[in-house]
C-alpha cells in the first residue's frame, strides 16, 4: 500500500492545475462496495492484504473519471518501445478509454484503452495476477476479439511485468479493421497460465563434434540433441534440438542452452541466438554462438532452462465491447496511387496508401501470387521526419504485400500536408542458382574445400561426414555475396534438396551457410546451387508519394 500511495503522492505534488475530488466520501463509497469492484468472493475468504488490495484497486477505479487520475495513469512507454504510433497516439489524448475489468481466483484483467482505426486495432491491458503470485511471468492460450456473427478474430499480445505497481502491462494487435464506424465485439482469454524457470543440468562435450542426445524426460521436455559447428574468427554455434512428449506444448514452450563459466555465472553468446525454430517432428531448434575459448575453457558446464507451468487459471475470460473509430478518425485518410515500381518484380505497384494517427499502410500489388520486395530496410520520409517501418508478413492476401510505418513525432493533420516519399535502403536480390555441377569426392569425415565461383563471386566450399550424414559448407570472401539459399543434387531427374542447418538473416554480413544430407553412404556427390543472393548495402530506392500543401 505505501508503493501505490508515494506514487499518489508524489503526482499530486507535481499537479499544479487539478482540481480535486472529494476524497473522504470516494472513500467511503469505495469502502462499502470493494468486493464488487474486484470480486465475488466474500470477504472472509480474502486474506488481509487481498482486502488492502481490493481498496487500492477501488481507489484507481474511483479516480479513473477525475483530473488527478490522468496524473498517476500507468507508464506505457516500456511495453511500446516497437509501438511508436500507439505510444504517440496516447500522449496526444487519442483513444478510446475503456476501463472495463474482469476477475477470476484473485487475478484481474482490465482494458484501458483501444485504438480502432483503418489500419488495425490495438488494445491497452493490464493484469494484477494477485499477491500470490506476484512477480511471476504469466501466458495466455489464447487471446482474441469475437464479432457479432462468433467469429474469432486473431492478433498478437505482449506484456511487461511493472515492478513499482505489481501489474503486468500489454497491448493486443490484430490488423481487423471494422466495416463501419462502431462495432459490438467481446473480447475473450482463454486460460491465465503461470510461468515459473526450470532448470535441469546436461553432460555436454563440446569438443565433441558429433551429436550427442541427452535424456530429460521432465516438465514435458523428452530429450535434447546437441552438435557443436565451428565458425570463422575462433567461434562455435552450438545448435540445439529439443523433443517434447506433448507436442502441442512446442509452440508455447520457451527453451534454450546455458553455458556458465567456473565461477557458475552464464557466458553470453557472441552473437544473437536464434530461438525456436520449428524443425522435425516435435521439435524446437536453436542455434547459439560462443566465443570458442570462452566455450571450451576449463570448468564450463551446462544446463538447459525453460519454462514450466505452475498454475493455470482455467476457462475464457470475456468482457463486452462497443469499439469506435470516432476517435481516430480526424486527419485519417485514404489515397489510391497506383505507383509502378519498375525497380522490383514486374507488375509491382504502390496501389494505396491509408493514413491515420497511429500508421502509415503501403498496399503493394502484383502480378505473382506471391512477390519478394528486394530491400532490407524501409522509411518513409514526411518532409524530412523519417518514420520508421517494414515489410508485414502474415496478410494472406496473395498478390498483395505491405509496409506500415509507425507515426511518431508528428500529428496526422501534418501528415495531410507534407509531401511523402517511400525510402528504401540496403538491396538485396535473389537469383537463380548455377547449373555448372559442384564435385564432391573422397567423402569421408574428414573434412576437405573445393573452390568454385558463382558469376564473379568465389565460393569455397567443405564437406565432410558426421553421425553417418553429410554436411556441406558454403561462404564467400566477397561481402556482396549475400550466402547460398540451398543445395541440392539430382536422383534420376528429381531434385533431393539438402536440409539447411543454419538459419541465415539477409543483411547480417554473414554469407556462411551449411546443409546436411542425411544417412549419406556415398563417397562421391554432384551437388547444384538452387538460389542465392547478392547484396548492395548502399543501393536506395526514393519514390514520391504525395506532394506537400
Amino acid at each position: 500500500m505505501e508503493r501505490i500511495e508515494k506514487v499518489l503522492k508524489n503526482q499530486m505534488k507535481g499537479s499544479n492545475h487539478a482540481s480535486y475530488p472529494d476524497f473522504d466520501k470516494m472513500w467511503n463509497s469505495i469502502q462499502q462496495n470493494e468486493m464488487l469492484i474486484l470480486d465475488s468472493e466474500p470477504a472472509a475468504q480474502r486474506t488481509r492484504k487481498r482486502k488492502r488490495t481490493a481498496i487500492i484497486a477501488g481507489l484507481s477505479v474511483a479516480l479513473m473519471a477525475t483530473p488527478v487520475y490522468a496524473a498517476i495513469q500507468y507508464d506505457w512507454s516500456g511495453i511500446l518501445s516497437y509501438k511508436s504510433g500507439i505510444k504517440s497516439a496516447l500522449e496526444q489524448g487519442l483513444g478510446q478509454t475503456l476501463n472495463q475489468s474482469i476477475t477470476k481466483n484473485g487475478a484481474t484483467l482490465t482494458l484501458h484503452t483501444a485504438f480502432t482505426d483503418e489500419n488495425r486495432t490495438f488494445l491497452l491491458y493490464s493484469l494484477d495476477p494477485g499477491a500470490e503470485q506476484e512477480g511471476k511471468y504469466v501466458r495466455f492460450d489464447n487471446m482474441g476479439l469475437i464479432d457479432h456473427k462468433g467469429t474469432l478474430i486473431e492478433g498478437n499480445y505482449s506484456h511487461l511485468w511493472n515492478e513499482e505497481l505489481g501489474v503486468f502491462q500489454g497491448f493486443f494487435e490484430t490488423d481487423w479493421v471494422m466495416d463501419g464506424n462502431q462495432a459490438d465485439m467481446e473480447f475473450t482469454v482463454e486460460n491465465l497460465i503461470f510461468i515459473g524457470d526450470g532448470k535441469q543440468t546436461i553432460h555436454f562435450n563440446s569438443d565433441d563434434a558429433k551429436t550427442q542426445e541427452i535424456q530429460i524426460h521432465k516438465d514435458g521436455i523428452e530429450s535434447v540433441k546437441l552438435q557443436s559447428f565451428e565458425q570463422v574468427d575462433g567461434k562455435v554455434m552450438l545448435q540445439s534440438a529439443v523433443t517434447f512428449t506433448d507436442p502441442e506444448q512446442q509452440a508455447s514452450r520457451w527453451i534454450r542452452i546455458q553455458a556458465l563459466n567456473d565461477k557458475e555465472e552464464p557466458i553470453k553468446e557472441a552473437e544473437t541466438p536464434v530461438i525456436g525454430t520449428p524443425g522435425g517432428k516435435n521439435e524446437f531448434i536453436s542455434q547459439q554462438v560462443f566465443e570458442s575459448g570462452q566455450l571450451r575453457a576449463k570448468g564450463t558446464t551446462f544446463q538447459i532452462t525453460y519454462e514450466r507451468t505452475s498454475g493455470i487459471t482455467e476457462g475464457p475470460w470475456n468482457i463486452n465491447l462497443a469499439l469506435s473509430k470516432k476517435q481516430l478518425e480526424n486527419g485519417s485518410f485514404k489515397e489510391n496511387l497506383n505507383i509502378p515500381l519498375d525497380q522490383v518484380a514486374a507488375g509491382t505497384k504502390i496501389s494505396q496508401m491509408i493514413v491515420t494517427p497511429t500508421q502509415v499502410r503501403l498496399i503493394l500489388t502484383h502480378k505473382e501470387k506471391y512477390s519478394r520486395v528486394p530491400y532490407k530496410n524501409y522509411q518513409l520520409d514526411a518532409g524530412g521526419k523519417l518514420l520508421d517501418g517494414g515489410i508485414q508478413y502474415g496478410t494472406g492476401k496473395p498478390g498483395q504485400t505491405e509496409l506500415r510505418f509507425e507515426v511518431s513525432g508528428l500529428e496526422v493533420s501534418e501528415l495531410a500536408n507534407k509531401p511523402l516519399s517511400l525510402v528504401a535502403s540496403y538491396r538485396i536480390d535473389e537469383h537463380k542458382g548455377s547449373s555448372d555441377p559442384i564435385r564432391l569426392t573422397d567423402i569421408s569425415e574428414k573434412r576437405q574445400t573445393i573452390s568454385t565461383s558463382i558469376g564473379e563471386f568465389p565460393i569455397t566450399w567443405a564437406y565432410y561426414m558426421k553421425d553417418n550424414n553429410l554436411y556441406v559448407e558454403s561462404s564467400s570472401t566477397n561481402p556482396a555475396f549475400g550466402g547460398v539459399n540451398q543445395t541440392y543434387y539430382l536422383k534420376g531427374n528429381d531434385p533431393e534438396y539438402g536440409k539447411p542447418v543454419m538459419v541465415g538473416f539477409q543483411g547480417d554480413g554473414n554469407n556462411k551457410q551449411i546443409d546436411v544430407y542425411k544417412n549419406f553412404d556415398k563417397s562421391e556427390l554432384e551437388i547444384y546451387t538452387w538460389r542465392y543472393t547478392t547484396e548492395k548495402p548502399n543501393d536506395e530506392l526514393r519514390v514520391p508519394l504525395k506532394e506537400g500543401k
